[in-house]
C-alpha cells in the first residue's frame, strides 16, 4: 500500500525517525502529497503507456479485429540522499537536555535532505549527475504536455492556465507546483478577473491557496532564472496526478533511516547519520504536465 510520508511517520513508535520525517516533509511541499512505493533492488522496471488501441462499431456478423495498446520499456533507480549529524560530546554532556541537543541539531539535517529531494524533484538529471534521480523537467517531455508560452517565454494569463491543467489526464491534477513570483502572479490575474484564489488549512496549520479547487503549493527549488530563447528570468510550472500505475510516485528501498553511527576517533562527537534510498517514477506521461517560459 503506498503512503505518503507524512502517513507512514505516524505508523512508526521511533520518535526521532518520526520527528526527523516531519521535519523533511515540511520542508518540502511535494512531500505532502507524493505517495511512496517499497520497491527491492535497487531499481523499478515498468512499462508506460504509449498508445491506446482502438475501437469499432460492428454489425452482426462481422469478423472483429484485434486490438492491443503499446508500452515504452522505463527503468526508474534509486539513488541515496543523506548526510551526517554530529553531536559534541562537551556539549551533549553539559547541555540541560541531551535530548533536544540531539533533535535540534538532527533538524537541521532532515531540513537538508529534504532540499535535495526537492531540487531533484524538479531538476534532477540523471544524464549531468549520475548520483541524481531524473526530475520533472527531465521526465515531462511530451509535446503535448508542455504549454509554451512562446520561444523567448510569456505573460502567464488564465487562458494559458486552463490549457495547462488540462494536459492532465483523466480528471484534475492533484497540485499546483510553482515559484512564489509565480504565484504572486497568478494571485494578481485572478484579482483582475473579479475573483480570488480560495484558501484552506492543511494539516501542519499552513494556509494554502487553491486554483479552481487545486492546490498550488510553492517551493524554492523551481528556478525564476531559467533561459528560454533570449530570456533568462522565466519560470515553469508543474501538475501533476498521483498513483500507483496511473501517475507520479515517489519509490524508496527501506524509507527514511536515522542511524546511529556512534563516537567518533578523531573527533569528540557523536554521529547520527540520515539517510534515504529513494527515487521517482511517472507510470503515465499524461498524468504530469509542465508550463515553459512563465515571465515576470
Amino acid at each position: 500500500m503506498a503512503l505518503t510520508k507524512t502517513e507512514a511517520a505516524k505508523l512508526t513508535n521511533d520518535m526521532l525517525l518520526a520527528g526527523v520525517v516531519e521535519t523533511i516533509v515540511q520542508e518540502s511541499p511535494v512531500l505532502r502529497y507524493l505517495p511512496f512505493m517499497e520497491v527491492q533492488g535497487n531499481e523499478l522496471r515498468y512499462n508506460q503507456e504509449a498508445t491506446n488501441p482502438a475501437a469499432s462499431f460492428y454489425d452482426v456478423g462481422d469478423t472483429w479485429t484485434e486490438a492491443t495498446p503499446t508500452f515504452n520499456s522505463r527503468t526508474a533507480a534509486l539513488r541515496i540522499i543523506g548526510g551526517d549529524a554530529d553531536i559534541d560530546a562537551f556539549l551533549q554532556q553539559t547541555y540541560s537536555s541531551v535530548q533536544d541537543l540531539e533533535a535540534a541539531i538532527i533538524a537541521e539535517r532532515a531540513k537538508a535532505v529534504a532540499y535535495a529531494f526537492s531540487d531533484s524533484f524538479y531538476n534532477g538529471d540523471s544524464s549531468a549527475n549520475p548520483k541524481q534521480f531524473d526530475g520533472l523537467k527531465k521526465l515531462i517531455t511530451s509535446p503535448s504536455q508542455i504549454e509554451d508560452l512562446g520561444a523567448n517565454g510569456g505573460n502567464l494569463t488564465l487562458d494559458a492556465m486552463d490549457s495547462f491543467l488540462d494536459r492532465v489526464k483523466p480528471g484534475r491534477p492533484d497540485v499546483i507546483l510553482c515559484s512564489k513570483r509565480t504565484r504572486r502572479k497568478l494571485n494578481s490575474l485572478r484579482r483582475a478577473s473579479g475573483s480570488v484564489l480560495e484558501t484552506d488549512v492543511d494539516q501542519f496549520g499552513r494556509h494554502v491557496l487553491y486554483y479552481d479547487g487545486i492546490p498550488v503549493e510553492v517551493d524554492d527549488s523551481i528556478s525564476d532564472s531559467e533561459t528560454k530563447g533570449t530570456a533568462n528570468n522565466c519560470s515553469t510550472m508543474y501538475a501533476a496526478k498521483f498513483g500507483f500505475q496511473t501517475g507520479l510516485m515517489g519509490i524508496e528501498n527501506g524509507g527514511i533511516q536515522v542511524e546511529d553511527v556512534g563516537m567518533l576517533e578523531t573527533k569528540n562527537a557523536r554521529r547520527w547519520r540520515i539517510k534515504w534510498y529513494v527515487g521517482l517514477v511517472l507510470f503515465r506521461e499524461i498524468a504530469a504536465a509542465k508550463m515553459v517560459g512563465i515571465l515576470p
